[in-house]
This record gives C-alpha cells, structure tokens and sequence, in this order.
C-alpha cells in the first residue's frame, strides 16, 4: 500500500511517526527558582560566548598546596609583560669628604619626609649636613666652626618658621658669593617662586626635581673646599 499523506514510508514500525529533529532540551523546569542570581549569571556569557565575570583566584591557594615546593620559585619571578621593581642604585661616598668635620652645607628643612631624605642621602656619601631653624641659629653655628662661610644652604620654601622672604636677603647679603642658596617649592607656587629669586635664591626647583637632583648637590658642595673649587 502506498503511503498516504500522514502516513510515513518504512513499514509497519513507522506507521504513525513523524520525522522531527530534536527537540531542545527543556531548561523551564531548570530555570524556575533561579530568580535574580539565575539571571546574573546567565547575563555573565556575552552574545559571544565569553565569560566575563570576574575571576576568582583562590584556586591558586588549593594549586599551591597540591604541589608544594615546585611552585615556590615561580612566585618569585616577574610576570611577563611587567618589568622588575625599579631599585635606585645608591650614590657612591664623596671622596676626601669628613661627616665628622665642619659642615659645609646648612639645611632649612622642618617636613619629615625631605628632612629624612637629606639625612639618608648625605649619611650614604659621607657628607655632613646641619639643619638649623632661623637665620640667626645658622650664625651661631658658623661662629662656632670659626667664621667658614658656608658653600651650600637649603630652604624649604614653604617653612614658615624659616621665614625664607626675609631670610635670605639677609643671609645673601651677608655672605655674598661664596654661598648658593637653592630653594625648593611646590610645581604650582609660581608666584613664591618669583618672589624667591628676587629675594635672592639662586636656584628654585619643584619638589620632585629636588629629590632627583639632591645626591649631586650634595657631592658639588659637600666635597673639601679645594675638590669642589677644581670641579666648578
């Protein structure tokens, strides 16, 4: 008998069937009482097909259990694309220089954080450097090294109790050309800057340039009186 319409080809087995593709499985039944994380996580897979919620790296800790020793290495080397820490390499100690001779060089410094930097700095290249409060403290401290004028001095710009405006005029005035006087400023004062120079500072640098520049000052100044007139 030929096949009808509604009647499938194949025999007696395939009466009453229809050929259909698969279904797609059913996840309703799956889906009901996900609620909103459900939903959250489903929108995690972009139309791409990528998984784009954060990743949780606390299976490292489980990896690092599981094999012991031989991960103890890898930790330490550098991940690649990112570069080694950057370590400054220390100055090197200024040759024929005395820390426990008269100082040469006289800082008017109050915040902490330059006043450790200038005393690290000068302890690591063998370079004495006093720190003095007032233009007043500084003449004391020079009649006690017998008169030496200074070669160098520093004033935080921003040190009130200093009054580094007035100061300086008096201290260029009355030591002359034999001292420099370097001032060191915020990169956005730049109207103290101005007003510093005129006052005498014969040189005003940012912070950050300070900071950078502080090791060869140091040396240029705090060399013995002979080294430092043959390098100028």
């Amino acid at each position: 008998m030929n096949a009808g319409p509604d009647r499938p080809s194949g025999g007696p087995g395939g009466r009453g069937r229809r050929r259909r593709g698969r279904r797609p499985p059913n996840n309703r039944g799956q889906n009901r009482g996900r609620g909103q994380g459900g939903r959250d996580r489903e929108n995690r897979h972009n139309k791409d097909g990528i998984y784009t919620a954060p990743m949780d790296h606390s299976y490292r800790a489980a990896l690092d259990g599981q094999n012991g020793s031989r991960n103890a290495g890898k930790h330490m080397r550098p991940r690649p694309g990112f570069a080694a820490p950057y370590r400054p390499v220390d100055p090197e100690p200024v040759a024929g220089a005395q820390p426990n001779g008269v100082s040469r060089i006289f800082a008017f410094v109050d915040d902490l954080f330059f006043l450790a930097k200038i005393q690290e700095t000068a302890r690591k290249m063998n370079v004495k450097v006093e720190f003095v409060k007032t233009d007043k403290d500084l003449l004391e401290r020079m009649k006690q090294n017998g008169e030496e004028v200074p070669s160098l001095l520093i004033f935080d710009l921003n040190n009130a109790n200093a009054k580094p405006l007035s100061a300086i005029p008096k201290l260029k005035a009355k030591l002359k050309k034999g001292t420099s006087i370097i001032g060191f400023l915020s990169h956005v004062q730049g109207d103290l800057k101005q007003k510093a120079h005129e006052a005498g500072c014969d040189m005003v640098l940012p912070r950050s340039a300070f900071s950078q520049n502080l090791p060869q000052l140091l040396r240029r100044h705090g060399a013995p009186e002979q080294e430092s007139m043959g390098t100028d």
